[in-house]
């Protein structure tokens, strides 16, 4: 592998990613499903590979050909299965750069019984998991206990989380497990957005929420590319006479992630010289991305305390953070193994569906008991994050709330801050595959069994007793 094949790499992928955009402005279907360029970029970029277009002319070409193992060389192939690892740390980097972190009581105030609710479901999704790994995919399929933690990384973490743990997978003995997630994380997206849309409509028919306002497909659209758009006042004069701007947020990025690699060397040192005389190995398991997401958490607070903050234009670091994600979901879903799904398809298909089950049963019995008010939009949020990442979270909200009558977009902003560090793509996400390697599935599921049952009643405790409350005057 040289610069010239990685630059032919990309050059590709951007010819990927216009056709996916093409496509997706031509047939309906995705545009009603929200379904993002890129992800329809990445399964034409694994038809047209070995495994499937090379797999078909195979059987037609006998002798040695150019299109035998599909459109792209095998070195194209090699960067592609390398960019994941990188470009998820230039996400999760991004994630808190730009924004406001006001102070914790504020946040709880604000996202208290949105962060119990979405915490219950992202440990239940690990007791859904691991439970199942314990009594039949690991007895009857064989298949890793490991395979306990997908449900939570790919429908919670979505695309980047799975395609960023590829390597712990590897690491740790369950290759196939980084293309299984991918499938689930693809599977969730689609559910996800489809499940959301057919409950958004049985709330109206039914009358647990009012007509929703129209909000325009253009809006939506973009909304369902990436995430949030978020606008600031900026002093243009000042910010572009420092330096191009562009340039400026790229080494902010670099400069969170240099600083979540340092946390992550350190932690590593710690581990060795405490543990020196043990077998344990944690950190060296855990991806450096949840670590990149910390540092810029860090970063923001000292932007915030010295000033700097003003300068810094939030749908810049979006821009940098959506084209990193992009990329991504491209590279990992073109070099996704379509064997290694083929072959645990029956846990693949269990997975899925318990996984979406726990989701529903989250959203139409849970949000109504833990949500003081306005429980249709603000766990129609969390059904989107745990179907299929944030986005889709933010997407079904808007759909059922455009003008954000009832605040539940700004709770669901301010519980980001409480809740990703942790899960969805956090550091226990990042951490469970090498916890259920080091100590096994059952410590693992008494654990989360107990944070589950924790959230679940301290939500229900705390946040109940507000029901007296008065709903929205504007509520939908």
């Amino acid at each position: 592998m040289n610069l010239e094949q990685i630059f032919y790499a990309l050059i590709v992928i951007g010819i990927l990613l216009l056709v996916g955009k093409m496509i997706r402005r031509r047939i309906k279907a995705f545009q009603k499903l929200f379904i993002p360029a890129s992800i329809i970029a990445g399964i034409l970029g694994l038809l047209l590979g070995e495994q499937v277009l090379g797999s078909l002319t195979a059987t037609f070409i006998t002798k040695e050909h150019w299109i035998k193992n599909g459109l792209f060389p095998d070195q194209i192939l090699e960067v592609w299965s390398g960019l994941p690892g990188l470009l998820i740390s230039a996400v999760f980097a991004s994630l808190f750069i730009g924004k406001k972190i006001p102070p914790l009581k504020d946040i709880w105030h604000k996202a208290g019984p949105m962060v119990a609710h979405g915490q219950t479901l992202a440990w239940g999704q690990y007791v859904i998991g691991i439970t199942l790994a314990l009594v039949f995919l690991t007895p009857i399929w064989g298949i890793s206990p490991l395979s306990g933690a997908l449900i939570e990384i790919s429908f919670e973490g979505g695309h980047g989380t799975a395609a960023g743990l590829a390597e712990t997978f590897k690491e740790l003995g369950f290759a196939d497990g980084a293309d299984l997630a991918l499938a689930l994380a693809t599977m969730g997206v689609v559910m996800g957005t489809l499940l959301g849309i057919l409950l958004i409509n049985w709330g109206v028919r039914s009358g647990r929420i009012h007509p929703p306002g129209k909000t325009s497909t253009k809006e939506l659209e973009e909304l369902a590319e990436h995430d949030e758009r978020e606008s600031q006042q900026l002093d243009i004069e000042k910010f572009s006479a420092m330096t191009e701007p562009l340039s400026l947020h790229l080494s902010l990025v670099g400069l969170a992630i240099g600083v979540g690699w340092i946390i992550h060397q350190g932690l590593m040192w710690t581990e060795s010289v405490f543990l020196s005389g043990s077998d344990f190995e944690l950190m060296r398991h855990v991806p450096l991305f949840p670590l990149a997401m910390i540092g810029g958490v860090f970063l923001q607070i000292i932007l915030d305390r010295t000033g700097y903050s003003k300068y810094i234009d939030r749908k810049l670091i979006n821009r940098i953070s959506g084209a990193a994600l992009d990329i991504l979901i491209v590279s990992a879903l073109a070099t996704l193994s379509v064997k290694a799904v083929g072959a645990n398809i029956q846990p693949f298909l269990i997975l899925a569906g318990a996984g979406i089950l726990w989701n529903l049963f989250g959203f139409l019995v849970l949000a109504p008991l833990m949500f003081p008010r306005d429980w249709f939009a603000r766990g129609m949020g969390n059904f989107g994050q745990c179907m299929g990442m944030t986005v889709i979270g933010l997407l079904l909200m808007r759909i059922v709330d455009p003008d954000n009558r009832t605040g539940a977009m700004e709770s669901f902003g301010y519980k980001q801050l409480l809740f990703e560090p942790v899960v969805g793509g956090g550091l226990f996400t990042a951490a469970s595959l090498p916890l259920i390697y080091q100590f096994g599935p059952v410590p693992v599921l008494i654990l989360t069994s107990g944070l589950t049952l924790f959230w679940l009643i301290f939500g229900l405790v705390s946040f109940r007793q507000k029901k007296k409350e008065k709903p929205s005057k504007d509520a939908p």
